[in-house]
């Protein structure tokens, strides 16, 4: 079988459906190796994305990277480039197909975040979203999604069928782990000159809801009087206007720590010595920094009534994203309570254990062979 995949979101800085990308064709690709696997990318690639001697990597011109050139890539570049390998199948896991191709498709849609919440989109991108989902929907010989909260939402929304769209759970890469006490210790001092710190790990984008964690982080500050930090982990993404002109004038800034983007082994290890991770973000499909803190023995204050409710289960702490005072409660609330803090610690630790990419992996292969 010949199965190509979209992977133009494997980049040097890997993200989002870069991880998802990364992750599980790392692992089918090495199961299947009866199978050729051709990678189409948009630009040049970093050459170890191709993951064994069975994949076959395509550059695909120009780069995707606006509504024009997706339709452009996806209607014109992707069918004639299906057509020349001989598809048999076209895997594309970023929530994009292709409506002029024939050959069979099997598309991963994560979330709708750009209906439940278009402000934190850009404008452009809302609207082909709204105009093109409904159609890729449509065409998809199958989907896949990460959670059974946007599974709801896209048969609730587009009236697809539920048995056309099969759930698989992101996994969480084996690098999140517990770590010892030294290496906490190092972190800290590195990061927070050895005081304790709340984390929030992502993209800084509106949709993440950061300012109003820096609103929360205010309140906590001030009434507990700790020397507790905040750290943001996270590239700058868009529409950060708001952001970037709180943080300037913000009366805490000495203890929020901006790192930028860092390497996933950095990551980790920040993730895995943190008091706590606070995830507000408004919508997600899944939540991925939810479950790698729960690996890590970190316990986690998120959002309620979204897919992170659903990933986080018993494990999580929930507050309103759209309350700054009431994420503020719940922090000063995990601070000031240690048996609550143990006992999410050991729940999210189990729970944790729910998603595995390699299960993902094989979920994923059982939704490619009913595609063809």
């Amino acid at each position: 079988m010949i199965i190509a995949v979209n992977t133009r979101f494997l980049l040097n800085e890997l993200e989002g459906y870069g991880y998802f990308i990364h992750e599980l064709f790392k692992i089918l690709v090495q199961k299947h190796p009866e199978h050729q696997f051709y990678f189409l990318f948009d630009r040049a690639f970093n050459k170890n994305f191709v993951y064994s001697p069975y994949v076959y990597p395509i550059v695909v011109s120009p780069q995707a990277r606006h509504p024009l050139l997706w339709k452009y890539w996806y209607n014109i570049k992707i069918p004639a480039t299906l057509k020349k390998i001989k598809a048999d199948v076209f895997v594309s896991p970023d929530g994009f197909c292709s409506l002029t191709t024939n050959i069979p498709q099997c598309l991963v849609i994560h979330d709708l975040g750009f209906l439940h919440h278009p402000k934190t989109y850009k404008g452009e991108h809302v609207r082909f979203l709204k105009k093109n989902t409904p159609r890729f929907l449509k065409k998809a010989t199958t989907i896949a999604t990460v959670s059974e909260f946007s599974k709801k939402d896209i048969t609730k929304h587009y009236g697809v069928a539920p048995n056309k769209i099969d759930v698989i759970y992101n996994g969480i890469k084996q690098i999140f782990q517990p770590v010892s006490f030294s290496i906490k210790e190092g972190i800290k001092e590195k990061y927070t000159a050895g005081k304790e710190y709340f984390i929030y790990a992502g993209a800084i984008q509106p949709r993440k809801n950061l300012v109003n964690l820096l609103k929360a982080f205010s309140i906590f500050k001030k009434r507990l009087q700790s020397n507790m930090k905040l750290v943001v982990v996270g590239r700058l993404a868009w529409k950060n206007n708001e952001f970037l002109q709180l943080i300037s004038s913000y009366k805490y800034r000495s203890d929020v720590v901006l790192t930028g983007y860092l390497p996933e082994e950095e990551l980790a290890s920040l993730m895995a010595s943190a008091y706590a991770l606070v995830y507000p973000s408004l919508f997600e499909g899944f939540g991925v920094p939810v479950a790698e803190a729960m690996k890590c023995r970190v316990p986690v204050l998120t959002s309620e009534k979204t897919s992170m409710q659903e990933v986080a289960s018993e494990a999580g702490l929930y507050f309103n994203p759209n309350d700054h005072a009431d994420i503020a409660n719940k922090m000063m609330l995990i601070y000031k309570d240690e048996n609550l803090r143990n006992h999410l610690i050991e729940k999210g630790q189990t729970i944790a254990t729910r998603y595995n990419w390699e299960l993902t992996a094989d979920l994923l292969w059982n939704v490619i062979l009913k595609t063809v």
